[in-house]
Protein backbone atom coordinates (compact mmCIF):
# COMPACT_ATOMS: atom_id res chain seq x y z
CA UNK A 1 0.00 0.00 0.00
CA UNK A 2 1.42 3.47 -0.86
CA UNK A 3 3.24 5.11 2.05
CA UNK A 4 1.90 8.62 1.43
CA UNK A 5 -1.63 9.76 2.20
CA UNK A 6 -3.27 11.79 -0.55
CA UNK A 7 -6.88 12.35 -1.55
CA UNK A 8 -7.99 9.43 -3.70
CA UNK A 9 -8.30 10.19 -7.41
CA UNK A 10 -10.50 7.26 -8.35
CA UNK A 11 -14.24 7.01 -7.85
CA UNK A 12 -16.55 4.62 -9.74
CA UNK A 13 -14.15 4.12 -12.64
CA UNK A 14 -12.21 0.90 -13.13
CA UNK A 15 -8.92 0.78 -11.20
CA UNK A 16 -6.13 0.32 -13.78
CA UNK A 17 -3.40 -2.27 -13.28
CA UNK A 18 -0.77 0.41 -12.59
CA UNK A 19 -2.64 1.55 -9.48
CA UNK A 20 -3.46 -1.87 -8.02
CA UNK A 21 -1.82 -2.64 -4.68
CA UNK A 22 -2.26 -4.41 -1.38
CA UNK A 23 -2.82 -8.00 -0.31
CA UNK A 24 -5.76 -10.06 1.00
CA UNK A 25 -4.51 -9.50 4.55
CA UNK A 26 -5.72 -5.92 4.19
CA UNK A 27 -9.26 -7.27 3.95
CA UNK A 28 -8.83 -9.25 7.15
CA UNK A 29 -7.69 -6.26 9.21
CA UNK A 30 -10.25 -3.90 7.70
CA UNK A 31 -13.23 -6.12 8.43
CA UNK A 32 -11.85 -7.18 11.80
CA UNK A 33 -11.60 -3.52 12.80
CA UNK A 34 -15.00 -2.70 11.33
CA UNK A 35 -16.68 -5.40 13.43
CA UNK A 36 -14.87 -5.03 16.77
CA UNK A 37 -17.18 -2.20 17.74
CA UNK A 38 -19.97 -1.18 20.05
CA UNK A 39 -22.88 -1.55 17.61
CA UNK A 40 -22.02 -5.21 17.08
CA UNK A 41 -21.98 -5.59 20.87
CA UNK A 42 -25.48 -4.10 20.97
CA UNK A 43 -26.55 -6.41 18.13
CA UNK A 44 -25.49 -9.45 20.16
CA UNK A 45 -27.17 -8.09 23.27
CA UNK A 46 -30.45 -7.82 21.40
CA UNK A 47 -30.63 -11.61 21.14
CA UNK A 48 -30.76 -11.84 24.95
CA UNK A 49 -32.92 -8.75 25.39
CA UNK A 50 -35.57 -10.32 23.18
CA UNK A 51 -35.61 -13.70 24.88
CA UNK A 52 -32.71 -16.00 23.93
CA UNK A 53 -30.72 -17.93 26.51
CA UNK A 54 -27.07 -16.80 26.55
CA UNK A 55 -25.65 -20.06 25.21
CA UNK A 56 -28.18 -20.38 22.40
CA UNK A 57 -27.84 -16.69 21.60
CA UNK A 58 -24.08 -17.15 21.06
CA UNK A 59 -24.68 -20.20 18.87
CA UNK A 60 -27.42 -18.40 16.97
CA UNK A 61 -25.39 -15.31 16.11
CA UNK A 62 -22.47 -17.58 15.10
CA UNK A 63 -24.70 -19.45 12.65
CA UNK A 64 -25.99 -16.14 11.30
CA UNK A 65 -22.52 -14.63 11.02
CA UNK A 66 -21.23 -17.66 9.11
CA UNK A 67 -24.15 -17.75 6.67
CA UNK A 68 -24.18 -14.01 6.09
CA UNK A 69 -20.39 -13.86 6.09
CA UNK A 70 -20.12 -16.34 3.23
CA UNK A 71 -22.48 -14.21 1.12
CA UNK A 72 -20.59 -11.06 2.06
CA UNK A 73 -17.17 -12.58 1.28
CA UNK A 74 -18.39 -13.75 -2.14
CA UNK A 75 -19.11 -10.10 -2.95
CA UNK A 76 -15.62 -9.14 -1.76
CA UNK A 77 -14.02 -11.64 -4.15
CA UNK A 78 -15.49 -9.70 -7.09
CA UNK A 79 -13.34 -6.64 -6.33
CA UNK A 80 -9.92 -7.63 -7.72
CA UNK A 81 -11.33 -9.14 -10.90
CA UNK A 82 -13.57 -6.21 -11.83
CA UNK A 83 -11.71 -3.33 -10.20
CA UNK A 84 -15.06 -1.67 -9.51
CA UNK A 85 -17.07 -0.52 -6.51
CA UNK A 86 -19.69 -3.06 -5.47
CA UNK A 87 -22.94 -1.43 -6.53
CA UNK A 88 -21.95 -0.36 -10.03
CA UNK A 89 -21.72 -4.07 -10.87
CA UNK A 90 -25.49 -4.17 -10.29
CA UNK A 91 -25.87 -2.52 -13.68
CA UNK A 92 -24.98 -5.90 -15.20
CA UNK A 93 -28.12 -7.35 -13.59
CA UNK A 94 -30.57 -4.44 -13.30
CA UNK A 95 -29.51 -2.31 -16.27
CA UNK A 96 -27.74 1.06 -16.15
CA UNK A 97 -30.91 2.87 -15.02
CA UNK A 98 -32.51 -0.04 -13.21
CA UNK A 99 -29.59 -0.26 -10.78
CA UNK A 100 -30.83 2.98 -9.25
CA UNK A 101 -33.57 1.00 -7.44
CA UNK A 102 -31.30 -0.95 -5.06
CA UNK A 103 -28.85 1.95 -4.95
CA UNK A 104 -31.41 4.26 -3.36
CA UNK A 105 -32.15 1.64 -0.71
CA UNK A 106 -28.43 1.21 -0.03
CA UNK A 107 -28.08 4.94 0.60
CA UNK A 108 -30.93 4.72 3.12
CA UNK A 109 -28.96 1.93 4.82
CA UNK A 110 -25.85 4.10 5.01
CA UNK A 111 -27.84 6.93 6.55
CA UNK A 112 -29.39 4.61 9.12
CA UNK A 113 -26.23 2.85 10.20
CA UNK A 114 -24.22 6.07 10.27
CA UNK A 115 -26.86 7.76 12.43
CA UNK A 116 -27.27 4.88 14.89
CA UNK A 117 -23.53 4.33 15.14
CA UNK A 118 -22.89 8.03 15.63
CA UNK A 119 -25.18 8.02 18.66
CA UNK A 120 -22.96 5.47 20.39
CA UNK A 121 -19.68 7.03 19.23
CA UNK A 122 -20.90 10.40 20.45
CA UNK A 123 -21.66 8.92 23.85
CA UNK A 124 -18.12 7.51 24.05
CA UNK A 125 -16.53 10.84 23.11
CA UNK A 126 -18.68 12.72 25.61
CA UNK A 127 -17.75 10.26 28.35
CA UNK A 128 -14.06 10.68 27.50
CA UNK A 129 -14.35 14.48 27.54
CA UNK A 130 -16.73 14.53 30.53
CA UNK A 131 -19.28 16.51 28.52
CA UNK A 132 -23.03 16.20 29.05
CA UNK A 133 -24.24 17.76 25.77
CA UNK A 134 -24.92 14.96 23.31
CA UNK A 135 -24.31 17.14 20.27
CA UNK A 136 -20.65 17.71 21.19
CA UNK A 137 -19.54 14.11 20.76
CA UNK A 138 -21.72 13.60 17.68
CA UNK A 139 -20.38 16.67 15.86
CA UNK A 140 -16.74 15.90 16.69
CA UNK A 141 -17.13 12.31 15.53
CA UNK A 142 -18.77 13.30 12.24
CA UNK A 143 -16.00 15.83 11.55
CA UNK A 144 -13.27 13.18 11.86
CA UNK A 145 -15.29 10.75 9.70
CA UNK A 146 -15.64 13.42 7.02
CA UNK A 147 -11.88 13.99 6.75
CA UNK A 148 -11.01 10.28 6.54
CA UNK A 149 -13.79 9.49 4.06
CA UNK A 150 -12.84 12.35 1.76
CA UNK A 151 -9.19 11.24 1.70
CA UNK A 152 -10.55 7.82 0.77
CA UNK A 153 -9.57 4.20 0.28
CA UNK A 154 -5.98 3.95 1.55
CA UNK A 155 -6.55 5.98 4.71
CA UNK A 156 -9.68 3.99 5.51
CA UNK A 157 -7.64 0.77 5.35
CA UNK A 158 -5.03 2.27 7.68
CA UNK A 159 -7.68 3.33 10.15
CA UNK A 160 -9.08 -0.20 9.95
CA UNK A 161 -5.70 -1.72 10.86
CA UNK A 162 -5.35 0.57 13.86
CA UNK A 163 -8.93 -0.11 14.95
CA UNK A 164 -8.38 -3.87 14.69
CA UNK A 165 -5.38 -3.70 17.05
CA UNK A 166 -7.19 -1.43 19.51
CA UNK A 167 -10.30 -3.58 19.28
CA UNK A 168 -8.48 -6.83 20.03
CA UNK A 169 -6.76 -5.32 23.07
CA UNK A 170 -9.81 -3.43 24.33
CA UNK A 171 -12.32 -6.24 23.92
CA UNK A 172 -9.94 -8.78 25.46
CA UNK A 173 -9.60 -6.53 28.49
CA UNK A 174 -13.37 -6.07 28.77
CA UNK A 175 -13.88 -9.83 28.55
CA UNK A 176 -11.39 -10.41 31.39
CA UNK A 177 -13.10 -7.76 33.49
CA UNK A 178 -16.52 -9.24 32.77
CA UNK A 179 -15.49 -12.73 33.92
CA UNK A 180 -13.65 -11.49 36.98
CA UNK A 181 -16.26 -8.97 38.14
CA UNK A 182 -19.43 -10.97 37.39
CA UNK A 183 -20.62 -14.55 37.72
CA UNK A 184 -20.95 -15.13 33.98
CA UNK A 185 -21.45 -18.88 34.34
CA UNK A 186 -24.71 -18.29 36.20
CA UNK A 187 -26.12 -16.68 33.06
CA UNK A 188 -25.91 -19.89 31.06
CA UNK A 189 -28.99 -22.06 31.18
CA UNK A 190 -30.29 -24.98 29.17
CA UNK A 191 -33.49 -23.37 27.92
CA UNK A 192 -33.89 -23.47 24.15
CA UNK A 193 -36.53 -21.46 22.33
CA UNK A 194 -36.88 -21.69 18.55
CA UNK A 195 -38.21 -18.17 18.10
CA UNK A 196 -35.45 -16.33 20.06
CA UNK A 197 -32.83 -18.64 18.52
CA UNK A 198 -33.95 -17.75 15.00
CA UNK A 199 -33.96 -14.09 15.99
CA UNK A 200 -30.32 -14.47 17.05
CA UNK A 201 -29.51 -16.12 13.71
CA UNK A 202 -31.30 -13.30 11.89
CA UNK A 203 -29.39 -10.64 13.81
CA UNK A 204 -26.07 -12.25 12.87
CA UNK A 205 -27.02 -12.84 9.25
CA UNK A 206 -28.51 -9.38 8.89
CA UNK A 207 -25.38 -7.79 10.25
CA UNK A 208 -23.24 -9.52 7.60
CA UNK A 209 -25.61 -9.21 4.65
CA UNK A 210 -25.84 -5.45 5.01
CA UNK A 211 -22.08 -5.26 4.30
CA UNK A 212 -22.72 -6.84 0.88
CA UNK A 213 -23.55 -3.65 -1.04
CA UNK A 214 -20.14 -2.10 -0.36
CA UNK A 215 -17.64 -4.81 0.49
CA UNK A 216 -15.99 -4.84 -2.96
CA UNK A 217 -15.34 -1.09 -2.66
CA UNK A 218 -12.40 -2.04 -0.45
CA UNK A 219 -11.04 -5.00 -2.42
CA UNK A 220 -11.13 -3.39 -5.86
CA UNK A 221 -7.59 -2.01 -5.61
CA UNK A 222 -6.07 -5.47 -5.13
CA UNK A 223 -4.02 -6.73 -8.12
CA UNK A 224 -6.17 -8.47 -10.70
CA UNK A 225 -4.27 -11.75 -10.31
CA UNK A 226 -5.01 -11.90 -6.57
CA UNK A 227 -6.56 -15.36 -5.97
CA UNK A 228 -10.27 -15.08 -5.34
CA UNK A 229 -10.08 -17.72 -2.65
CA UNK A 230 -7.55 -15.65 -0.72
CA UNK A 231 -9.80 -12.58 -0.82
CA UNK A 232 -12.82 -14.68 0.16
CA UNK A 233 -11.18 -16.33 3.17
CA UNK A 234 -9.44 -13.18 4.40
CA UNK A 235 -12.69 -11.22 4.26
CA UNK A 236 -14.69 -14.05 5.83
CA UNK A 237 -12.21 -14.49 8.67
CA UNK A 238 -12.06 -10.80 9.46
CA UNK A 239 -15.79 -10.19 9.43
CA UNK A 240 -16.87 -13.36 11.25
CA UNK A 241 -14.19 -13.26 13.95
CA UNK A 242 -14.71 -9.56 14.60
CA UNK A 243 -18.49 -9.70 14.70
CA UNK A 244 -18.65 -12.92 16.70
CA UNK A 245 -16.30 -11.61 19.37
CA UNK A 246 -18.31 -8.39 19.66
CA UNK A 247 -21.69 -10.11 19.65
CA UNK A 248 -20.59 -12.73 22.16
CA UNK A 249 -19.48 -9.94 24.47
CA UNK A 250 -22.87 -8.31 23.93
CA UNK A 251 -24.70 -11.52 24.77
CA UNK A 252 -22.75 -11.97 27.99
CA UNK A 253 -23.07 -8.34 29.02
CA UNK A 254 -26.83 -8.36 28.48
CA UNK A 255 -27.11 -11.65 30.37
CA UNK A 256 -25.33 -10.38 33.48
CA UNK A 257 -26.33 -6.71 33.38
CA UNK A 258 -29.97 -6.91 32.33
CA UNK A 259 -31.71 -3.53 32.38
CA UNK A 260 -28.55 -1.76 33.56
CA UNK A 261 -27.03 -2.23 30.10
CA UNK A 262 -30.16 -1.11 28.29
CA UNK A 263 -30.10 2.41 29.66
CA UNK A 264 -26.59 3.38 28.57
CA UNK A 265 -24.52 0.82 26.76
CA UNK A 266 -21.38 2.95 26.46
CA UNK A 267 -21.32 4.08 30.10
CA UNK A 268 -21.90 0.53 31.31
CA UNK A 269 -18.87 -0.72 29.40
CA UNK A 270 -16.88 2.22 30.75
CA UNK A 271 -17.88 1.22 34.24
CA UNK A 272 -16.90 -2.36 33.53
CA UNK A 273 -13.43 -1.14 32.54
CA UNK A 274 -12.73 -0.06 36.11
CA UNK A 275 -10.46 2.88 36.99
CA UNK A 276 -11.22 6.21 35.34
CA UNK A 277 -8.01 6.23 33.31
CA UNK A 278 -8.69 2.77 31.90
CA UNK A 279 -12.34 3.65 31.25
CA UNK A 280 -11.15 6.66 29.24
CA UNK A 281 -9.05 4.33 27.05
CA UNK A 282 -12.07 2.05 26.52
CA UNK A 283 -14.11 5.06 25.42
CA UNK A 284 -11.44 5.77 22.81
CA UNK A 285 -11.52 2.12 21.70
CA UNK A 286 -15.29 2.38 21.27
CA UNK A 287 -14.94 5.57 19.24
CA UNK A 288 -12.17 4.06 17.09
CA UNK A 289 -14.26 1.00 16.28
CA UNK A 290 -17.18 3.16 15.22
CA UNK A 291 -14.84 5.37 13.22
CA UNK A 292 -13.86 2.55 10.87
CA UNK A 293 -17.33 1.35 9.98
CA UNK A 294 -18.78 4.87 9.77
CA UNK A 295 -16.07 5.81 7.28
CA UNK A 296 -17.09 2.76 5.25
CA UNK A 297 -20.67 4.03 5.27
CA UNK A 298 -19.73 7.57 4.25
CA UNK A 299 -17.37 6.39 1.51
CA UNK A 300 -19.94 3.88 0.28
CA UNK A 301 -22.65 6.54 0.13
CA UNK A 302 -20.42 8.57 -2.17
CA UNK A 303 -19.93 5.56 -4.43
CA UNK A 304 -23.69 4.91 -4.58
CA UNK A 305 -24.65 8.52 -5.21
CA UNK A 306 -21.99 8.74 -7.93
CA UNK A 307 -23.30 5.56 -9.53
CA UNK A 308 -26.85 6.94 -9.58
CA UNK A 309 -25.86 10.30 -11.10
CA UNK A 310 -23.44 8.93 -13.68
CA UNK A 311 -25.99 6.36 -14.78
CA UNK A 312 -27.98 9.20 -16.27
CA UNK A 313 -25.14 11.55 -17.27
CA UNK A 314 -23.01 8.87 -18.93
CA UNK A 315 -19.86 9.90 -17.06
CA UNK A 316 -17.37 7.23 -16.01
CA UNK A 317 -16.01 9.06 -12.98
CA UNK A 318 -16.63 12.03 -10.74
CA UNK A 319 -14.16 14.59 -9.44
CA UNK A 320 -12.87 15.38 -6.00
CA UNK A 321 -15.22 18.31 -5.45
CA UNK A 322 -18.19 16.08 -6.08
CA UNK A 323 -16.76 13.56 -3.60
CA UNK A 324 -16.61 16.25 -0.92
CA UNK A 325 -20.16 17.44 -1.58
CA UNK A 326 -21.68 13.94 -1.57
CA UNK A 327 -19.88 12.84 1.60
CA UNK A 328 -20.59 16.02 3.55
CA UNK A 329 -24.27 15.97 2.55
CA UNK A 330 -24.70 12.37 3.66
CA UNK A 331 -22.92 12.96 6.96
CA UNK A 332 -24.96 16.08 7.66
CA UNK A 333 -28.21 14.19 7.21
CA UNK A 334 -26.94 11.31 9.36
CA UNK A 335 -25.84 13.72 12.08
CA UNK A 336 -29.28 15.31 12.20
CA UNK A 337 -30.89 11.87 12.45
CA UNK A 338 -28.47 10.94 15.25
CA UNK A 339 -29.38 14.05 17.22
CA UNK A 340 -33.08 13.26 16.83
CA UNK A 341 -33.15 9.47 17.20
CA UNK A 342 -30.98 8.73 20.23
CA UNK A 343 -33.93 7.63 22.42
CA UNK A 344 -35.07 4.00 22.54
CA UNK A 345 -31.96 3.03 20.60
CA UNK A 346 -32.00 -0.74 21.12
CA UNK A 347 -35.55 -1.32 19.91
CA UNK A 348 -35.19 1.00 16.93
CA UNK A 349 -31.90 -0.60 15.93
CA UNK A 350 -33.32 -4.12 16.02
CA UNK A 351 -36.21 -3.13 13.76
CA UNK A 352 -33.87 -1.24 11.45
CA UNK A 353 -31.51 -4.20 10.97
CA UNK A 354 -34.32 -6.66 10.30
CA UNK A 355 -36.01 -4.26 7.87
CA UNK A 356 -32.79 -3.83 5.91
CA UNK A 357 -32.39 -7.58 5.81
CA UNK A 358 -35.64 -7.77 3.85
CA UNK A 359 -34.44 -5.49 1.05
CA UNK A 360 -30.82 -6.59 0.73
CA UNK A 361 -31.06 -10.36 0.74
CA UNK A 362 -32.79 -10.44 -2.69
CA UNK A 363 -30.19 -8.04 -4.07
CA UNK A 364 -27.34 -10.28 -2.87
CA UNK A 365 -29.08 -13.34 -4.29
CA UNK A 366 -29.47 -11.70 -7.72
CA UNK A 367 -25.97 -10.22 -7.85
CA UNK A 368 -24.15 -13.39 -6.82
CA UNK A 369 -26.31 -15.70 -8.94
CA UNK A 370 -25.68 -13.59 -12.01
CA UNK A 371 -21.95 -13.09 -11.42
CA UNK A 372 -21.00 -16.65 -10.47
CA UNK A 373 -23.64 -18.85 -12.13
CA UNK A 374 -25.09 -16.98 -15.12
CA UNK A 375 -22.29 -14.70 -16.37
CA UNK A 376 -19.61 -16.95 -14.83
CA UNK A 377 -17.48 -13.92 -13.86
CA UNK A 378 -17.53 -12.54 -17.41
CA UNK A 379 -18.51 -8.87 -17.44
CA UNK A 380 -18.48 -6.25 -20.20
CA UNK A 381 -16.98 -3.38 -18.23
CA UNK A 382 -17.47 -0.60 -20.84
CA UNK A 383 -21.15 -1.60 -21.17
CA UNK A 384 -21.69 -0.86 -17.47
CA UNK A 385 -21.40 2.85 -18.35
CA UNK A 386 -23.49 2.73 -21.54
CA UNK A 387 -27.33 2.70 -21.33
CA UNK A 388 -27.41 1.60 -24.98
CA UNK A 389 -24.88 -1.16 -24.44
CA UNK A 390 -25.09 -4.85 -23.65
CA UNK A 391 -26.94 -4.42 -20.34
CA UNK A 392 -29.42 -1.79 -21.49
CA UNK A 393 -31.33 0.72 -19.39
CA UNK A 394 -33.65 -1.61 -17.47
CA UNK A 395 -33.54 -5.37 -16.95
CA UNK A 396 -36.97 -6.87 -16.37
CA UNK A 397 -35.58 -10.16 -15.03
CA UNK A 398 -33.64 -8.55 -12.17
CA UNK A 399 -36.17 -5.84 -11.34
CA UNK A 400 -39.11 -8.25 -11.29
CA UNK A 401 -37.16 -10.83 -9.29
CA UNK A 402 -36.10 -8.15 -6.83
CA UNK A 403 -39.68 -6.99 -6.30
CA UNK A 404 -40.87 -10.58 -5.86
CA UNK A 405 -37.95 -11.28 -3.51
CA UNK A 406 -39.08 -8.47 -1.22
CA UNK A 407 -42.78 -9.27 -1.47
CA UNK A 408 -42.46 -12.97 -0.62
CA UNK A 409 -40.76 -12.09 2.67
CA UNK A 410 -43.68 -9.98 3.94
CA UNK A 411 -45.81 -12.91 5.17
CA UNK A 412 -42.82 -14.17 7.18
CA UNK A 413 -41.84 -10.89 8.85
CA UNK A 414 -41.78 -10.53 12.62
CA UNK A 415 -41.34 -6.87 13.40
CA UNK A 416 -42.84 -4.34 15.76
CA UNK A 417 -44.74 -2.53 13.02
CA UNK A 418 -45.91 -5.65 11.20
CA UNK A 419 -46.12 -9.38 11.80
CA UNK A 420 -46.84 -11.58 8.80
CA UNK A 421 -49.67 -14.12 8.87
CA UNK A 422 -47.31 -17.05 8.35
CA UNK A 423 -45.08 -15.84 11.18
CA UNK A 424 -47.80 -16.62 13.73
CA UNK A 425 -48.04 -20.16 12.41
CA UNK A 426 -44.28 -20.52 12.90
CA UNK A 427 -44.61 -19.45 16.53
CA UNK A 428 -43.30 -15.96 15.85
CA UNK A 429 -40.02 -17.01 14.21
CA UNK A 430 -38.73 -14.68 11.49
CA UNK A 431 -37.39 -16.70 8.55
CA UNK A 432 -38.06 -14.01 5.93
CA UNK A 433 -34.37 -13.57 5.13
CA UNK A 434 -34.00 -17.26 4.25
CA UNK A 435 -36.90 -16.98 1.81
CA UNK A 436 -35.39 -13.76 0.48
CA UNK A 437 -32.12 -15.48 -0.37
CA UNK A 438 -33.29 -18.76 -1.85
CA UNK A 439 -36.35 -17.87 -3.93
CA UNK A 440 -34.82 -14.87 -5.80
CA UNK A 441 -31.67 -16.88 -6.55
CA UNK A 442 -33.66 -19.70 -8.13
CA UNK A 443 -36.09 -17.37 -9.91
CA UNK A 444 -33.36 -15.16 -11.36
CA UNK A 445 -31.22 -18.10 -12.48
CA UNK A 446 -34.10 -19.76 -14.35
CA UNK A 447 -35.02 -16.47 -16.02
CA UNK A 448 -31.62 -14.91 -16.73
CA UNK A 449 -29.89 -18.10 -17.89
CA UNK A 450 -32.28 -18.24 -20.84
CA UNK A 451 -31.39 -14.74 -21.99
CA UNK A 452 -27.78 -14.55 -20.87
CA UNK A 453 -26.11 -11.46 -22.34
CA UNK A 454 -22.70 -12.04 -20.78
CA UNK A 455 -19.68 -11.89 -23.11
CA UNK A 456 -17.59 -14.98 -23.83
CA UNK A 457 -14.82 -13.47 -21.68
CA UNK A 458 -14.41 -10.41 -19.50
CA UNK A 459 -14.13 -7.23 -21.58
CA UNK A 460 -11.76 -4.66 -20.10
CA UNK A 461 -11.84 -0.91 -20.49
CA UNK A 462 -9.75 0.40 -23.40
CA UNK A 463 -6.34 1.51 -22.16
CA UNK A 464 -6.95 5.12 -23.16
CA UNK A 465 -9.97 5.36 -20.88
CA UNK A 466 -8.39 4.28 -17.60
CA UNK A 467 -5.94 7.08 -16.73
CA UNK A 468 -7.23 10.15 -14.88
CA UNK A 469 -5.66 13.61 -14.93
CA UNK A 470 -3.78 14.20 -11.68
CA UNK A 471 -5.41 17.56 -10.93
CA UNK A 472 -9.01 16.49 -11.24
Amino acid sequence: MPSTITVERRSIDVIPASERHGSPSNQLTLWLGANLQITAVVDGALAVVFGADALWAIIGVLVGNLIGGVVMALHSAQGPRLGLPQMISSRAQFGVYGAVIPLLLVIVMYLGFTATGTVLAGQAINAFLHVDTAAVGIVLFIAVVAVISIVGHNLIHRVGRIASILGVIGFAYLAVRLFTQHDVSASFGTHYGTVPFLLAVSLGAGWQLTFGPYVADYSRYLPEDTPERSVFWATLAGTVIGSQVSMTLGVLVAAVAGDAFLGSQVEWLGGLAGPAAVAAVIYLVIAAGKLTVTCLNAYGSFMCASTIVTGFTGAQRVGRRTRVVFILAMLLVSMLIALWASADFLSNFKNFVLLLLMVFTPWSAINLTDYYLVAKERVDLPALYDPDGRYGRWNAAAITTYAVGIAVQVPFLAQTMYTGPLTDKLGGADISWIIGLILPAVMYYLWASRSNVAPSEIIRMPAAETPMPVGR
